[in-house]
């Protein structure tokens, strides 16, 4: 693999010049790349080419179109094939781009979807684009605009030929980890399992964003805490022990602490001239599940039952968000079954001492959405034939992506380097001893805020999540019994070797319960 990243593409083409492809053109500058840009909206384009002249960091030669056959042609000659990045939104938008420059690809020629795509599109378009000798590699990208300017999270998977090719790039282009500062990207594997991988990683990072605001939620409305004395306690939180140096912990310490001004951010927002918090002016209205423009936590979701995989608390997370997002509806259902707002937790006598039993079961949460999304991958991996390496699904989550948490990753690495697909990460004797020591912390966190009417979705389906993924007399012994009551499903019996535990199979006893 060469050492020099532009020793095959001296220019690479972005279509998208929205928030992360703008980004990703000052990026691509810095490393060397000359860029070409071309956006379906002429608005983005003008605004990105204005931004990039009275830039200071732009190195290189960079060109926008508004013609995208100008745009194709451009890449011509800029090294030994045509480079594409797409960062453009899912679905239709990335098959109508692909059609327009689809005359003009060539043998060769390769392009990185660095969309939230559905995996199952991605190899779609792959098998379309072998069939003229191009590459389609299905890119995650993670961590938002900002990791997009300075260095992102990378899963690109895909023809494995063509990724040696990019890999050089895309290294020198990534997140560094900051211990080792080694890349935070890796060759996944092949077909859709690149875009699977990010699709799991949103899932994740659904788990904790809900877990996370419910702590929020607990602190402030709970324990009456104002939002820099919040900030305080996550700064804390994040400084060290077991949620140290967790991305979404230090931004949401700084949410809290952020106050507006009478300049605001210089762009019309956060303005007053009364003070007051920037984060007063949020509604709790998540829309982006409603709207479909985000589908990567629905199809982690989806996944998971298709895989067999438990994944509650990714599940509640986002189930919370789509009641969140149709506030309308939300407001007058309030109206009608009058459920009681939440209310101070008054029973504690130990403030201190809850703080931090609500620190360990953000823990506990934060790393049963790391189980529940590896056991997703793995079983799909070995369903699909991928062989991915779940030790570097955790080295590409080190930096640059919005799930980095440094405790949770030196936990799961090390084992996973040596047990590259395991099915069930509760296996790992580290992960097990450090779910059963947060298990008291969030029972009595999911005790108090119940008897203050307090949401906790995430945190209280994480406790229930550990209670029957680890239970050995589950009630649904009786729901086996109603089964071949009504359906002569059969079970099988306890003590009986071969069935208990046995293969996951069809018991051979059926009872007559009832004759027909």
């Amino acid at each position: 693999m060469p050492s020099n990243p532009t020793e095959h593409f001296k220019r690479i083409g972005i279509v998208g010049a929205g928030n992360m492809g703008s980004m990703m053109v000052f990026a691509f500058s810095e490393i060397g790349l000359d860029v070409s840009v071309w956006d379906v909206s002429k608005s983005n384009l003008d605004q990105l080419m204005t931004n990039v002249k009275a830039s200071k960091d732009i190195k290189t030669k960079v060109e926008g179109y508004h013609d995208i056959d100008e745009f194709t042609r451009s890449l011509e000659g800029g090294g030994d094939r045509k480079l594409f990045m797409f960062s453009i939104t899912h679905g239709q938008p990335a098959d109508s781009v692909l059609s327009m420059i689809k005359k003009d690809l060539k043998k060769g020629d390769i392009i990185l979807d660095g969309g939230n795509e559905n995996y199952r599109r991605t190899e779609r378009r792959q098998k379309e684009c072998k069939e003229i000798g191009v590459s389609w590699i299905g890119m995650g990208v993670s961590g938002g605009y900002q990791s997009a300017r300075r260095g992102p999270s990378l899963s690109p998977g895909g023809d494995p030929e063509a990724m040696k090719l990019v890999m050089p790039l895309l290294e020198a282009y990534s997140a560094k980890d900051k211990k080792t500062g080694l890349p935070c990207v890796t060759a996944v594997g092949p077909a859709g399992s690149g875009h699977f991988v990010k699709m799991v990683h949103n899932g994740i990072e659904g788990g904790m964003l809900s877990t996370l605001a419910e702590a929020w939620s607990l602190l402030h409305y709970g324990l009456g805490m104002n939002y820099d004395e919040i900030g305080d306690i996550f700064a804390q939180w994040n400084k060290e022990g077991e949620l140290r140096n967790n991305y979404l912990i230090q931004i949401g310490s700084e949410i809290c602490h952020i106050k507006r001004t009478p300049q605001g951010d210089h762009k019309g927002e956060g303005v007053s001239d009364k003070d007051g918090y920037v984060l007063d002016d949020v509604l709790d209205k998540v829309v982006q599940d409603d709207d479909n423009t985000e589908g990567t936590p629905l199809w982690s979701l989806m996944d998971s039952a298709f895989r067999h995989v438990s994944a509650p608390t990714l599940a509640t997370a986002h189930y919370l968000r789509i009641s969140s997002g149709n506030r309308e509806e939300r407001l007058k259902v309030a109206k009608k079954i009058q459920v009681p707002s939440p209310k101070p937790i008054e029973r504690i006598k130990n403030r201190k001492e809850f703080v931090e039993h609500l620190r360990r079961a953000v823990y506990a949460a934060f790393l049963s959405s790391f189980c529940q999304g590896l056991e997703i991958i793995s079983r799909a991996s070995l369903d699909e034939g991928w062989n991915i390496d779940l030790g570097k699904c955790l080295q590409i989550w080190r930096a640059g992506c919005i799930i980095q948490s440094e405790a949770i990753a030196d936990i799961l690495q090390p084992a996973l380097s040596a047990d590259k697909q395991l099915t069930n990460i509760k296996f790992i004797d580290k992960v097990a001893q450090e779910l059963h020591k947060n298990f008291e912390s969030l029972k009595q966190v999911v005790i108090e805020s119940t008897m203050s009417d307090q949401y906790i979705p995430a945190i209280s389906a994480t406790l229930e999540y550990l209670k029957y993924e680890g239970g050995t007399k589950l009630p649904t012994k009786f729901m086996e019994a109603q089964m071949d009551f009504f359906g002569a499903h059969a079970y099988n019996k306890p003590g009986v070797p071969g069935e208990d535990p046995g293969p996951v199979k069809k018991g051979p006893h059926h009872y007559e319960w009832r004759p027909a």
